[in-house]
């Protein structure tokens, strides 16, 4: 039973504990108790003052927790409240902390908003569930350390090199909440990269077709077998330079037919800024004819029988299909080669016209402009080299296109 009078230091031993089944609390001093309920369990109680308050701490069962680490808790909790800290709130805290997967998961949803399609948004927890969570998922946020990251990142660094460098990028965002969480100060995977071989195999660029190419590559997709939804949006990215999903997801509502452009607002852009595009005269023809496929959707371009937006397959297997050896995205690095090579327009206007950011931080303060008069010159001579197979080599200039 509890002991009167004052208590001695570290009264109980591991034998003693085990042969105690009378009901009541046993003192080990410093506040320590060990406590047998009249069921038989028998839990660890500390006694200690916090903000001038007595309170009752429970450190555990004994089962799983030892003489020896109930002694050693009770004394950081001691040494806790010395510095005016509360013990209480720092063991409410620890529980609130989450794991790496509900916190990865939390993130996922926090983020949904802010990405361009919902494939882009499942393949970022995709990732994660896959390649991290076998290996730290059930790991609460403050414990996770380097030896975690590496042993997740070890096994796909090299052999998948694009898919370890986003997982490592979203484990540090997930960190990154954490940290803003105070559940802790610092983000292993930002370091980790020194772990890790150096000899990582290059990420390839999309494949592309060389820019001569691209007018034979038109034709052919005119020709093919495609429906006509599809021939006529693969065949505007390839006049815009846009990404995919930029035209597949396009509405009539986005095309300014008095100003000849098309503005694809910023939730559609990677940069996350809208984009105004012009429209040259086979753009405009091509909307002509993509107004036959008007439906209730609002769609530029709908799938056939739908109403949803073409997938990015769409486009994909069409190339496959016709032998291009390219991917739809690469022909913006074919508009991009043609204009570092063919013409004399400045390397921010080609730049804009791919929707890139340009400069650092404080140039693009300065730069409020989108230079579209210009893109509008460049555009129409992308337009005319990709309409015309076998066109003329010469460079094309400002003053040409004026």
């Amino acid at each position: 039973m509890k002991r009167k009078g004052k208590h001695p230091e570290k009264a109980l031993s591991a034998l003693g504990i085990r042969n105690i089944s009378t009901p009541g609390f046993y003192a080990d001093g410093n506040g320590l108790y060990l406590k047998v309920d009249k069921s038989g369990s028998k839990r660890w109680i500390q006694r200690i003052m916090i903000n001038r308050k007595r309170v009752d701490l429970g450190l555990g069962s004994l089962r799983d927790v030892s003489l020896k680490e109930a002694r050693d808790e009770a004394e950081e909790n001691r040494k806790l409240t010395r510095k005016g800290g509360d013990p209480l709130a720092e063991k409410r805290k620890a529980a609130d902390i989450l794991t790496f997967a509900q916190s990865a998961i939390k993130v996922h949803e926090m983020h949904i908003p802010t990405w361009s399609n919902e494939k882009q948004a499942q393949q970022w927890i995709n990732t994660l569930t896959v390649y991290t969570f076998p290996h730290f998922g059930d790991k609460k946020m403050d414990a996770i350390d380097s030896s975690d990251i590496l042993a997740a990142l070890s096994p796909i660094w090299t052999t998948k090199p694009e898919t370890a460098r986003r997982v490592k990028q979203r484990i540090g965002t997930v960190l990154k909440y954490a940290i803003a969480k105070g559940w802790r100060d610092d983000n292993p995977a930002a370091t980790i990269s020194s772990a890790l071989p150096k000899d990582r195999k290059k990420v390839k660029a999309h494949r592309s077709l060389p820019y001569q190419e691209v007018p034979a590559a038109i034709e052919t997709i005119r020709n093919s077998k495609a429906s006509m939804s599809t021939k006529l949006a693969l065949e505007i990215l390839i006049l815009t330079a846009l990404r995919s999903g930029e035209v597949r997801s396009g509405k009539w509502e986005e095309v300014d037919w008095d100003n000849e452009c098309w503005t694809v607002p910023g939730e559609r852009m990677k940069q996350r800024k809208e984009h105004k595009v012009p429209l040259t005269p086979r753009c405009l023809a091509i909307l002509e004819q993509a107004k036959q496929l008007h439906d209730k959707s609002g769609l530029i371009f709908p799938s056939a029988n739908t109403g949803k937006p073409l997938s990015d397959v769409t486009f994909s297997k069409l190339v496959r299909e016709l032998g291009l050896e390219c991917v739809p995205h690469g022909f913006r690095s074919s508009f991009r080669v043609w204009a570092g090579e063919k013409t004399n327009f400045p390397r921010e206007v080609c730049e804009f016209a791919l929707a890139h950011v340009v400069g650092d931080e404080a140039e693009r303060a300065y730069q409020r402009s989108d230079l579209f008069d210009k893109r509008r010159k460049l555009m129409d001579a992308w337009a005319n080299h990709c309409l015309n197979v076998g066109c003329s080599a010469d460079v094309v200039s400002i003053q040409k296109t004026a």
